[in-house]
């Protein structure tokens, strides 16, 4: 079995938390890592998400942790038609707990990730994103147990 528990480092984007609007977004820093995927795990839906009524996960990417832009198609990889930075939308029931992963492509130093909420959440909606980052310049990685 090969290791890739030496080639990566786990960092937190969304804390795990039960959240009804807007997260404050971290800047995620990958100097000294040439890759990133980004993990989405959502729990059931506090309320039935609609067109109106919904979270829209918005990922940007910025080379000075200052000005941030929406990535794009190119800059991702298991996601496509990406408009306005948003990765993931939900925008139809969420019955049961889904995990989603991105791949990041796009060469930028520094990555945010909002969890975006448009019109009203009654129900909180439990979620947490980490951000992998591997093949790191310094190997083995740190243990995070």
């Amino acid at each position: 079995m090969k290791d890739i528990h030496s080639d990566m480092t786990v960092v937190s984007a969304i804390g795990a938390a039960a959240l009804n609007a807007d997260n404050t977004p971290a800047a995620i820093d990958l100097q000294g890592y040439n890759a990133a995927e980004i993990i989405l795990a959502v729990g059931i839906g506090g309320i039935t998400f609609s067109g109106t009524n919904k979270i829209e996960f918005v990922l940007t990417h910025s080379d000075d942790d200052s000005t941030y832009t929406n990535v794009k198609d190119a800059d991702m990889l298991g996601v496509t038609s990406i408009t306005d930075g948003k990765i993931k939308s939900l925008t139809a029931a969420h019955a049961a707990a889904a995990n989603y992963r991105f791949g990041y492509r796009g060469g930028k130093r520094y990555l945010k990730l909002l969890a975006d909420f448009s019109g009203t959440h009654g129900t909180a909606t439990p979620m947490a994103a980490m951000v992998i980052k591997g093949y790191g310049y310094n190997q083995p990685e740190d243990n995070q147990a």
